[in-house]
């Protein structure tokens, strides 16, 4: 209930019964009469678990608003809860009547940043000597609280926050039943000017480094791929053992002689002594492949009461010592992989109950760290996955998920995928308990089914690093990483890399041109310094072992493209050719000269480019077009392969220019079409047409 305060200076807007959440989509059960859901009277908390969708990979904690820890006196509780309540419903009637408007839209955690925002101030008055209560304050005592914040070496960005929560509360100083120091106070400035907060073309976040970078993927695939089969065989097989197991042990003596009857059947023993005269059994897997609950397995205990107990333990332990034991009971053979002192050997020393718990969180954890490094997709979104995720989005596999940042409305979006993730997010579905979503823990004991990002890194990389002598995988150096830095690393290697700037743009949902950048899209995929010189060297090789492949079947006889391009690129191998021979050369000679010979060729997907990049003379790319600043070279998104004298059409080409012209004659004499898309594909067929001529030419 709203108790009047002796400072309220005008009625409450809200009444003490009125609902929190107004105008949203509740949860089916908070729709349900006589729901728990928050109200403005309510001055302990506000819990919002049941009553809005949560995402994913929010914990329930972060769903509740607590006015404690400063926030339990009266004038301050009000005070919150009031401006919470016209954050939450901005569009509110009574709100928009008493002319506060607030941009963007309310949510819990949004609630929980103004809460301790609130705590700030109010601790900062009581340590200050400022009045109890802020109905006495100014503006500049408000600006004073900035400073000291600033002064403290808050981030900008964190400062940032508490200037906006304070020029929010000025703004909704009309419709608060208490004071508040009136007016802005920073008139005519913004959050970001106040806190220094300049955002600039480079991007804060830093890209994974490529020491890490690569290890880390390549052993996520490993265990996605080499391994998840094993585990998830040995899980299917504990599930198996378990639900077929028999509470009662009568009759274990029959069946333990059955048992050692069939010699494919061996002791199960603990990892740690296999090998040792003293090898310990692990009773409980052993009471499980006999048929009986792993409850049971004090039917081996020595007993002095109880000699059928002593007897079979006896007999187990005897056998043992035969060496009829393994470590494998659960699989069988496991994958074979070659480790790092030059063995060869199974990854994994032996896969139990024990280890079952570990393993399948690691393939979560791998398939986690496959998705959040290979779809561009943020932390939120990979968390709302839900089961049978993967689809067909424009005749290419997809992942259907949520997107949470800047919204409130969850609207579906698709990422487009390769193979390895399908792979990734079929094992991360197999070992999730949660009923709807993929990545969630693997076992019971958290109802919550939240899981951090971070966390299922680190832990991914500290389980690999462990197991190396048996895995053989390359040891994932421990540095920082974030699940947003994937995104930023993959933003930039496809920028980095040829012809796959349309992937940034798409992913990123930005325009990627280079003459027409967002200034967000291009600080995403810049270069970073540590991986400046692999990208280079990279490009070098795969640039090389192209031009290589051209100049053999060159010499082999084989046509390798038309145009005036490929005469000069050809004109270029035979020189080579010549060379070599007048030194009785060899291959090896023939790859020194192809290094050092100036041959000029970006690989397109319509032709290849022959163009110098630092003097790029004829290139119809540049005629007329404003360059933009710093770039180097042609154009490629204005290129004509018809018209342009370092064009290059290979053989490799020539299917999607009949395809194309196939498909202009389609449309040209299609009736219904109308004469704007008939122009405009005549022109389209003139262009096929003369780069097919200047093929035939070539022939």
């Amino acid at each position: 209930m709203i108790i009047p305060l002796p400072q309220q200076r005008r009625p409450f807007l809200f009444r003490d019964d009125e609902p929190v959440v107004r105008g949203r989509a509740l949860l089916p059960e908070a729709r349900e009469p006589g729901a728990n859901i928050p109200r403005l009277g309510d001055t302990r908390t506000w819990d919002f678990n049941g009553v809005l969708k949560r995402p994913a990979n929010v914990n329930a904690s972060e769903w509740k608003v607590h006015f404690s820890h400063g926030l339990e006196d009266p004038y301050w509780n009000l005070l919150a809860r009031e401006f919470m309540m016209i954050v939450m419903n901005r569009r509110h009637p009574v709100v928009l009547k008493s002319g506060v408007v607030l941009e963007g839209s309310g949510i819990p955690t949004t609630l929980n940043h103004i809460a301790s925002r609130l705590r700030a101030v109010a601790r900062w008055g009581r340590e200050n000597g400022r009045s109890a209560h802020p109905d006495t304050w100014t503006a500049a005592d408000l600006r004073q609280h900035i400073t000291a914040l600033a002064g403290d070496g808050l981030a900008p960005e964190t400062v940032r926050g508490h200037v906006g929560t304070l020029k929010n509360l000025a703004i909704a100083e009309p419709a608060l039943s208490l004071p508040w120091p009136t007016g802005d106070p920073w008139p005519g400035q913004s959050a970001r000017d106040v806190a220094r907060s300049r955002p600039g073309k480079a991007v804060a976040t830093p890209a994974v480094p490529p020491k890490t970078w690569f290890p880390l993927i390549r052993a996520a695939w490993a265990y996605i791929h080499d391994f998840a089969p094993d585990i998830l065989r040995a899980d299917s097989r504990i599930r198996q053992l378990r639900s077929d197991a028999s509470l009662s042990v009568v009759g274990i003596d029959a069946r333990l002689e059955q048992w050692f009857d069939e010699p494919e059947n061996k002791i199960p023993v603990h990892v740690a002594s296999a090998g040792e005269p003293d090898t310990q059994v692990n009773w409980n897997l052993l009471t499980l492949l006999l048929g009986y609950d792993s409850i049971n397995s004090s039917a081996f205990t020595a007993s002095a009461r109880d000699p059928l107990k002593t007897r079979r333990r006896e007999l187990i332990l005897s056998t043992a010592a035969e060496g009829r034991t393994t470590t494998h009971a659960l699989t069988g053979e496991l994958a074979q992989v070659a480790r790092p002192d030059g063995t060869a050997g199974p990854w994994h020393p032996g896969i139990d109950l024990r280890a079952m718990t570990d393993l399948k969180t690691a393939l979560r954890n791998a398939a986690f760290t496959l998705v959040v490094g290979l779809s561009m997709m943020r932390d939120s979104e990979i968390h709302e996955i839900l089961r049978d995720p993967v689809v067909e989005h424009y005749n290419t596999p997809a992942i259907a998920s949520t997107k949470i940042k800047g919204t409130i409305n969850r609207p579906g979006k698709h990422w487009w995928i390769a193979g390895p993730l399908v792979e990734a997010l079929a094992v991360a579905e197999a070992v999730s308990v949660h009923s709807e979503r993929v990545f969630a823990p693997v076992h019971t004991s958290k109802q919550d089914g939240t899981i951090d990002g971070t966390l299922m890194l680190a832990s991914f990389v500290r389980f690999v690093n462990a197991n190396r002598t048996w895995t053989g995988l390359d040891e994932i150096p421990t540095t920082y990483i974030r699940p947003h830095m994937f995104r930023r690393t993959m933003a930039m290697l496809t920028d980095q890399f040829p012809n796959s700037e349309i992937a940034t743009g798409i992913q990123l949902k930005h325009l990627a041109t280079r003459a027409l950048a967002n200034a967000t899209t291009r600080g995403y995929a810049a270069s970073d310094k540590e991986w400046a010189k692999y990208l280079e060297d990279a490009l070098d090789n795969v640039k090389f072992r192209k031009i290589k492949d051209l100049y053999e079947r060159h010499t082999a006889g084989e046509e390798i493209g038309f145009g005036p391009g490929a005469e000069r690129v050809k004109d270029a191998f035979d020189q080579i050719n010549v060379t070599v021979k007048a030194r009785n050369g060899d291959a090896r000679t023939a790859d020194s000269l192809l290094r050092t010979t100036r041959i000029h060729i970006r690989f397109g997907m319509l032709n290849n480019c022959t163009a110098d990049h630092t003097n790029p003379v004829g290139a119809v790319c540049l005629e007329n077009a404003i360059i933009p600043e710093g770039h180097v070279g042609p154009l490629d998104e204005r290129c004509r392969p018809d018209r342009c004298a370092n064009s290059m059409i290979g053989p490799e080409h020539l299917p999607i220019y009949d395809s194309h012209q196939r498909k202009q004659l389609e449309l040209i004499n299609t009736p219904s079409m109308p004469r704007c898309r008939r122009d405009l594909a005549e022109r389209e067929l003139d262009i096929t047409r003369n780069v097919l001529k200047m093929v035939g030419e070539s022939q």
